[in-house]
């Protein structure tokens, strides 16, 4: 006997049809940087829908492009992990403005855009000849030494001893970031969870020969996963710590997603005309392009 499935009886749920990009960020080899998901034109979806969308795709951070509210903004973005909405991230600030650009955003300023986000406005330049789009470092919220035994934890758990650590200190501008200053890039490399990742650690270490200046990690539990590919606001926190230190100059190269098989590049320049302002850039290419169905609001 062939069993026919039951109809669904279920009411449909009228859908709208949006654009739809999803933006490898931090290098412009399609699949060796972060990719986000952005969502255009989303001022009809609710914000229970945006959150039902991000668990869906799974990604890192989902983002959606809204009618400005501040005058002074070029678009509005909210942005949406799988387990909540983030009022700021670099990578997906950076996708979600090439991904505004390229469906045709023409920004107020030429060369400057200025994107509204739950942490205030946010700007970003473009760098036409680089071929990059950078934002301006937010201010830190939480900075200065770390306690002894929170950095004994974060080592223990990232498979580190104390040996291998130069210095540590608060770099957290609203993820919660502890940044771990190591011997070398190598030390960066070897880390490996042990166990559960209780709280937001990034590791930093020089390189003394490789086409960046720094090796990154970041592992980030409140993303759902250990390991973050390529991550603007810690590279962002690490370099007003590590250039108000001198340890490192007013622009170096990070390389971070090395130890995941990626190739993520970030760019960290102090403006020569405002000392207090460091531009996170980096290159980005739309990987996949359509359209995405919602319910309606």
């Amino acid at each position: 006997m062939v069993l026919s499935p039951k109809p669904d009886s279920r009411p449909s749920t009228p859908l709208s049809a949006h654009p739809f990009s999803q933006v490898n960020v931090f290098s412009a080899q399609p699949l060796a940087g972060n990719p986000v998901a952005v969502v255009h034109g989303a001022d009809r979806i609710d914000e229970a829908e945006m959150a039902a969308f991000a668990r869906w795709t799974n990604l890192s951070e989902t983002t959606f492009l809204l009618t400005p509210t501040d005058p002074a903004a070029d678009y509005r973005l909210r942005i949406f992990t799988p387990d909540g909405e983030l009022p700021f991230a670099g990578h997906p600030t950076l996708g979600s403005a090439h991904a505004w650009l390229a469906a045709g955003g023409r920004p107020a300023s030429t060369g400057t855009v200025v994107q509204e986000c739950a942490a205030g406005l946010i700007t970003l330049r473009q760098d036409h000849d680089a071929g990059r789009l950078a934002f301006a470092a937010p201010p830190l919220v939480r900075s200065g030494p770390v306690d002894g035994a929170e950095v004994d934890r974060a080592l223990a758990e990232v498979g580190l001893e104390s040996a291998d650590l130069v210095d540590a200190a608060w770099v957290d501008n609203g993820p919660g970031w502890m940044g771990l200053l190591l011997r070398d890039a190598e030390t960066v490399l070897r880390a490996r969870v042990n166990g559960a990742i209780t709280s937001d650690i990034g590791l930093v270490g020089p390189s003394a020969a490789g086409p960046a200046d720094v090796e990154v990690r970041a592992f980030v539990p409140s993303l759902g996963g250990p390991e973050d590919p390529v991550t603007g606001s810690l590279n962002a926190g690490l370099a007003q710590w590590l250039m108000g230190t001198g340890r490192m100059p007013g622009n170096y190269l990070a390389s971070q997603g090395t130890a995941l098989g990626r190739s993520g590049r970030v760019h960290l320049d102090r403006d020569p005309q405002d000392p207090d302002t460091i531009w996170v850039g980096g290159e980005c290419v739309t990987v996949v392009q359509g359209t995405v169905h919602l319910p309606a609001g």
